[in-house]
C-alpha cells in the first residue's frame, strides 16, 4: 500500500538552521548556550503574580479576538508615552499569541500564493519562512556595509521591485545584526513604499533593547494612519517573557480587522490570564530594580564585554551595535558557518547560531546572544576568542 503523501508545498518551508543547532546542543550536557534569541534572566516576579492573581480573578475565559480592551488600551498609553503616537485601541491593535503570530496573521493580511516580498537580510529566518508557508517569494536584499556600520542598499531595492511585489519588511533594532533605523532610513522606506504601493512591515520586537536612549525610532511616528504600514510587536524580550507567547500588531484599521477575524481560526486569543499580566508589566516603573530600565542597562553591558573581546581579533570584522543583544562578527574566508559552529560546539561546547540561517548576507558570520548571564557569557566569549585564534592560526598555516 502506497502512503497517502503529505502536502507538496511543505518542500517550500525548512527548519531553522538555529533550531538545527540547537538539537546538537540538547544532547550534550553543559552547553554554554549562546544560540536563542532569549535572556536567562527569569520572569519578573510581579509579572508571574499578575497571571497568577488574574486566574484567581476569573481570567480563564475567552476574550475578544482581538484581545483584552484593557491590555489594548494600556498598549495605546505606551506609544502615547515612548512615541507620542495616538492610536485608537479599539480599531489599531490586536493582540496575538507572541511576535511570531503577529507575524503570521500580518503577513497572511497582505500576501496571495505567487506574491513576493523584499525582505531586508540578514534577518531572523521567521519572516521569509512564513511569506514562503502563505505561497509567496521572499527577495533577501543584504544589507551594505560593514566595519563601520549597515545601510540599505536603496538602488538594490529598485532593482528587485516587480508587479508582484507587495510587501517590505524589515526589522529596527535588528536580530541579527544590531543595527537601528534612523528616522532618515525610515522616511525613505516609507516613501518607497508609498511609490511602489507596499505594504511596510517594520518588525520593531527590540525598540526597548536601544542603547542610545529609552526606546528605538518607531516608524509609526512618521506614517499617517491611512499609510498601509504594520508594526509586530513581543513582551517576549522587554519583559523577559518568551515563555509565555504574547505579542500585538499595529495597523490601518482595515488590515486590524481582517487580522482580528483570522485570529478566531488561528489561535481565537493570547490566553486571558497571560493578556492581564502584560497590561501589568506594561504599567510597571521601568525604572524600578525589576524594570525595562535597569535590564536594558545590564544587557549593553553584556553586549559591550562581547563585543571588545571579538573586535580586537585580527580575523573578525564587527561594527557596534545600537540595539538589540546580539553581536554578529564576520569572520574572515568562513564559507560555511553551520559546519564552523558545530565545530565550536564539539571541541568548546558553546553554542551560538550560523549567519547562514539568517538569508542573503548572512553566510560568513555567526551571531551571539549577549542576553546571558556573565556566569555563562564570560566564559562562552573566552572560548569563543580561543577558537577564533585557532581558526586564524589555521587560515594562516594554509595561505604559507
Amino acid at each position: 500500500m502506497h502512503p497517502i503523501p503529505l502536502a507538496s508545498s511543505l518542500s517550500r518551508v525548512h527548519q531553522s538552521r538555529i533550531r538545527e543547532l540547537a538539537d546538537i546542543a540538547f544532547t550534550r550536557e553543559g552547553v554554554l548556550n549562546l544560540h536563542f534569541g532569549e535572556s536567562n534572566v527569569p520572569t519578573p516576579d510581579y509579572i508571574k503574580d499578575a497571571a497568577t492573581q488574574a486566574m484567581e480573578e476569573g481570567f480563564t475565559y475567552y476574550t475578544e479576538n482581538a484581545g483584552l480592551p484593557g491590555l489594548r488600551k494600556a498598549i495605546v498609553q505606551k506609544y502615547g508615552e515612548l512615541h507620542q503616537v495616538d492610536l485608537d485601541p479599539t480599531e489599531e491593535i490586536l493582540i496575538t499569541a507572541s511576535g511570531v503570530q503577529a507575524l503570521n496573521v500580518a503577513i497572511r493580511c497582505v500576501i496571495d500564493p505567487g506574491d513576493e516580498a523584499i525582505v531586508l537580510t540578514p534577518n531572523w529566518p521567521n519572516a521569509s519562512a512564513i511569506i514562503s508557508m502563505f505561497g509567496g517569494y521572499p527577495r533577501e536584499i543584504p544589507f551594505s556595509g560593514g566595519e563601520t556600520g549597515f545601510f540599505i542598499d536603496f538602488d538594490e531595492l529598485e532593482a528587485t521591485i516587480s508587479s508582484n511585489t507587495k510587501l517590505l519588511a524589515y526589522a529596527s533594532p535588528s536580530n541579527p545584526l544590531g543595527w537601528v533605523a534612523t528616522v532618515e532610513d525610515q522616511h525613505k522606506l516609507l516613501e518607497f513604499s508609498r511609490r511602489h504601493g507596499l505594504w511596510l512591515l517594520a518588525d520593531e520586537v527590540y525598540e526597548r533593547i536601544y542603547f542610545e536612549g529609552p526606546v528605538s525610532p518607531s516608524i509609526l511616528r512618521i506614517c499617517d494612519r491611512q499609510d498601509a504600514v504594520i508594526v509586530v510587536q513581543s513582551f517576549s524580550k522587554s519583559y523577559c517573557m518568551t515563555g509565555w507567547r504574547l505579542g500585538w500588531v499595529v495597523s490601518r484599521k482595515d488590515l486590524v480587522g481582517r487580522a482580528t477575524q483570522l485570529n478566531e481560526f488561528i489561535v481565537s486569543h493570547a490566553p486571558a490570564m497571560i493578556q492581564r499580566a502584560g497590561e501589568i508589566a506594561l504599567s510597571h516603573d521601568e525604572n524600578a530594580s525589576d524594570g525595562v530600565r535597569p535590564m536594558v542597562a545590564d544587557l549593553k553591558k553584556g553586549v559591550s564585554f562581547a563585543y571588545e573581546a571579538l573586535r580586537s581579533l585580527e580575523n573578525v570584522s564587527l561594527p557596534r551595535p545600537d540595539g538589540a543583544f546580539y553581536l554578529f562578527p564576520r569572520i574572515r574566508n568562513l564559507s560555511d558557518s553551520f559546519s564552523f559552529v558545530v565545530d565550536l560546539l564539539e571541541t568548546r561546547n558553546v553554542a551560538v547560531a550560523p549567519g547562514a540561517a539568517f538569508g542573503n548576507g548572512g553566510e560568513g558570520a555567526i551571531r551571539l546572544c549577549c542576553a546571558a548571564d556573565t556566569s555563562v557569557l564570560t566564559p562562552a566569549v573566552e572560548r569563543i576568542c580561543e577558537f577564533l585564534d585557532s581558526y586564524d592560526s589555521t587560515i594562516k598555516g594554509s595561505e604559507k
